[in-house]
């Protein structure tokens, strides 16, 4: 055959070899059980309905807008601390939720791209178990996959905006290639997982806890020690490559604004004029003592409210991992005492679980960091995989020899899992599909000429920023970080109204019963407490109401608080509510019962700096009452009536009155203070 006729053959078979090769990929068991997946988060977002919970609204949809349009010469504060995040992951679904697709197709391409993290989760059990049979790598890997999957936090994710998931495959795919490098050690793996490891971190800082237990990985390798250090060198450094490609361009315009290359975060390290120096750390899934934290994996395993999330999230994986590894470690210890009857010269396999060992060392050294600073399980979604694709290897370990009651086992572990999430897990409010993810009006009914909004409450609901007229700021007031008339905060701000006067504006949510039938202004003394310390008030004859249809009218998941009866088709249909602005008196002026509410208020912070944190914050006037937060321990301390009281800002927690404000400016009462077991931070008058 010459070689023209040899070309031809070729290339009039190539497109039929292709194509049964395509569909050879089709049928098999791989793509089978990724296909699942996808149909399986593809239907959990179907059945669970809209995402719009509260960080959706908050700033989900502004930070992927931000990212693509410069916000810092209009906007302050606009979504509280959370508009200076890194907001290059919420891009996608930006320009997703606005592009006039239904919303019901958005989503579905959110969980098609979410449901990979299925996928890594079953690759990474099937890499760190030794099976040379197809069909007990595909158990394997598959019941991996279904215990991942049975993750509460994770099911309520699927089609929503939260990045929390694809920030998670990252972190398992840098996962993924570190198994790899400990079976073949080879330089390319080593630094494709640091770098994807440091992209996931950049994006969402939460993954920089994963990524950097898993440094320990490296050390696990079957080669000298000294290649391991260098292995290690190699991972830690392409981490930091690839942390700072994608963060170095945020990082540089937060540091030209802010002077704080990650503002508002790390705060201690690289002070700020906007924002309050100090630790930044959020107690309030935070075990109170190490008995707490020895027990979080049996607590996790209930319905419990407020525990490692604010919703109940039962989740008993970490308590069948935890119990699995003990009855693994106790395997060995025998099985070590039994070798030293063995000759020396015998042989035995050095290597058997390293992979696993390497692994497990990651996942101990993440739980206890991730305890320490957060015990938040939003936070640890790429590690639950992790949790349970150790869990199905230790238990596959466990009973190798005795296959039938593997299965078995493993069978029992998934159903446990999945009734405990059904029973107990409280999932997002089911909002209906139909039309698009934001049904706002393309301009708001206060005209196309740009205004700067003004917008009070800790939720800021700055998703309405890009439906506003273009060129339009917004400043949130008193939010989770209050901002005041003073400093350098207080300049900025006058600078902005200066800038926009006289199209000066309030925007509030009706969130009354009958909001759709009224026509009054909502909390009118409210906004104006929040606008008097700015020179400005409200003028209530130049309001405005749009309804949003497919926006609920309250968050159902608001710790625990009462809800109103309503009914059903009045849950998802907000109101907004704009009004004129006009000056009022001299900005930044001070009254009297401020400075003497300041005076009480710091010598309260004083008296108990571990509770009220971070300290010195702004105190703002709320119904006639000036009132401070304390983000870190989720508290609150205001003045009204001439006494000083504290509250719990969760709820459930009586109020306490702790003296009137004539006490605090002379002599201090004494006061008891600190954290009880169930996490709730007190503060109360010292009985004689």
């Amino acid at each position: 055959m010459s070689v023209a006729e040899n070309t031809v053959s070729t290339k009039l078979r190539g497109p039929s070899s292709r194509g049964r090769e395509l569909q050879r990929a089709i049928v098999s068991p791989r793509f089978l059980v990724y296909a699942s997946c996808t149909l399986v988060a593809a239907f959990a977002s179907w059945l669970l309905g809209k995402d719009m919970q509260w960080d959706t609204l908050h700033y989900h949809l502004y930070a992927g807008f931000s990212a693509l349009h410069d916000r810092f010469g209009r906007d302050y504060f606009a979504a509280g601390e959370q508009s200076y995040l890194n907001p290059y992951i919420y891009v996608p679904f930006y320009l997703l939720a606005t592009s006039g697709l239904p919303a019901l197709t958005v989503a579905t391409v959110l969980a098609v791209i979410q449901s990979a993290i299925l996928w890594l989760s079953y690759e990474l059990a099937v890499a760190i178990v030794p099976a040379d049979r197809l069909g007990t790598r595909i158990v394997i890997g598959a019941s991996a996959a279904i215990l991942a999957f049975a993750n509460p936090l994770l099911i309520d994710q699927f089609g929503s905006s939260f990045a929390d998931i694809t920030t998670a495959e990252l972190v398992l795919a840098g996962c993924l290639l570190l198994m790899g490098g400990v079976r073949n050690p080879v330089a390319w793996r080593i630094a494709a997982a640091g770098v994807l490891l440091g992209v996931a971190s950049a994006l969402k800082l939460s993954n920089a806890l994963p990524a950097v237990s898993l440094a320990v990985v490296p050390l696990f390798l079957p080669v000298g020690w000294r290649k391991r250090l260098r292995h290690a060198v190699l991972f830690c450094v392409c981490m930091g490559v690839g942390f700072a490609f994608v963060s170095v361009p945020w990082s540089l315009k937060l540091e030209r604004h802010f002077g704080n290359p990650f503002f508002p975060l790390l705060s201690g390290l690289f002070p700020s004029q906007q924002y309050v120096n100090g630790s930044s750390l959020e107690y309030r899934f935070v075990p109170t003592s190490l008995g707490a934290a020895l027990w979080r994996p049996f607590a996790m395993a209930t319905p419990v409210k407020m525990l490692h999330v604010e919703t109940a999230a039962p989740d008993p994986r970490y308590l069948i991992l935890m119990i699995a590894g003990a009855a693994a470690l106790v395997c060995w210890l025998v099985r070590r005492w039994e070798s030293g009857r063995i000759a020396a010269g015998e042989p035995r396999d050095v290597h058997e679980g390293r992979a696993q060992l390497a692994l497990g060392s990651a996942f101990a050294i993440n739980w206890v960091m991730w305890l320490a600073i957060s015990g938040n399980s939003r936070y640890f979604l790429p590690m639950a995989c992790v949790a349970a694709v150790l869990a199905i290897a230790l238990l596959f370990r466990l009973f190798a020899r005795r296959p039938t009651l593997r299965y078995c086992v493993i069978a029992a572990v998934l159903g446990v899992q999945i009734c405990q999430v059904h029973a107990g897990a409280v999932f997002r409010p089911h909002l209906p599909w139909g039309g698009p993810w934001f049904g706002f009006p393309k301009a708001l009914a206060t005209g196309s000429q740009p205004a700067l909004y003004f917008t009070v409450g800790m939720q800021s609901n700055a998703f309405v920023v890009p439906f506003l007229p273009p060129g339009s700021g917004m400043i949130g007031l008193d939010g989770s970080y209050v901002l005041g008339p003073e400093g350098a905060n207080g300049a900025h701000i006058l600078s902005l109204i200066r800038r926009f006067s006289p199209r000066l504006r309030v925007m509030i949510f009706d969130t009354r019963r009958d909001a759709g039938r009224r026509s009054d202004v909502p909390y009118p003394d409210i906004l104006d407490g929040a606008l008097a310390p700015f020179g400005l008030r409200l003028d209530t004859g130049g309001c405005a109401k749009a309804a949003i249809p497919g926006a609920p009218k309250l968050y159902l998941t608001t710790f625990g608080r009462a809800i109103p009866d309503l009914p059903w088709s009045r849950w998802y249909t907000m109101y907004l509510v704009t009004c004129r602005v006009v000056p009022r008196g001299t900005y930044g002026v001070r009254p009297a019962s401020e400075r003497a509410a300041d005076l009480a208020l710091n010598r309260l912070e004083d008296a108990c700096p571990t509770v009220l944190q971070p300290q010195r914050t702004v105190t703002f006037l709320m119904n006639g009452q000036w009132l401070r937060r304390y983000g870190n321990t989720d508290v609150d301390a205001w003045v009204g009536g001439n006494h000083v009281y504290f509250e719990s800002a969760l709820g459930g927690d009586r109020l306490h009155d702790l003296g009137a404000v004539s006490a605090w400016e002379k002599e201090p009462p004494q006061i008891v203070c600190g954290r009880e077991a169930g996490g709730r931070f007190f503060l109360r008058l010292k009985s004689n």
